[in-house]
């Protein structure tokens, strides 16, 4: 709320170019205050942009609302959006990201660009929807298999995906991956696949 006032006086300065819509950004729908094609362009709150970012990458229908996200995030949560496979970052924020996106950092920022200056550092990303995903996989079941894959990321994929379905090894071997595999060494492509299988 003591951003308002400060955003009115932008608003006073370009009349016509401005709406503040004052809300919970978890709550509120862009789609009934936007046209498309919608860039977002945003400092989200640190506590809430993993959840939402998880929101606008995997609605019902794609494309999506949104042509084009640009936010900031902590630099660990934004390393994981661009992280390539078996790379220590790698986990659901990358496969959810660019399965549907162009992903990639476009500005670092330390604390003392900030006042007060945060305990951590920061990373603008840019994402750019695909017109289609880059493998066919249904949204809500790759979302879950990832989840699941990556909350036991040490383990291997026979116990971490235990009990997704009875015939699991069947399914892993269909899909060309090995049970006794771990999560961060699956490609996006063979999670695509085992999400179809299942």
């Amino acid at each position: 709320r003591r951003c308002i006032a400060a955003l009115r006086e932008i608003q006073i300065a370009f009349p016509q170019r401005m709406t503040i819509l004052e809300g919970d950004a978890l709550l509120l729908n862009p789609v009934h205050h936007l046209k498309a094609p919608i860039k977002v362009v945003a400092n989200l709150p640190y506590n809430i942009g993993t959840e939402l970012l998880i929101r606008w990458l995997t609605p019902n229908h794609w494309p999506p609302f949104w042509d084009s996200l640009t936010l900031m995030f902590q630099k660990e949560v934004a390393e994981r959006i661009v992280a390539q496979v078996a790379s220590r970052a790698y986990g659901r924020l990358s496969l959810l990201a660019q399965w549907r996106a162009e992903a990639q950092i476009v500005m670092q920022l330390p604390p003392s660009v900030f006042t007060p200056p945060p305990k951590v550092s920061s990373a603008v990303v840019h994402l750019k929807a695909l017109k289609k995903p880059r493998f066919e996989a249904d949204a809500k079941t790759l979302e879950k298999t990832v989840a699941k894959a990556f909350n036991q990321r040490r383990k291997m994929l026979r116990s971490s995906l235990k009990g997704i379905t009875p015939d699991l090894e069947d399914k892993l071997r269909a899909a060309g991956i090995s049970s006794s595999e771990r999560a961060e060494r699956v490609s996006l492509e063979q999670f695509c696949t085992l999400s179809q299988l299942l």
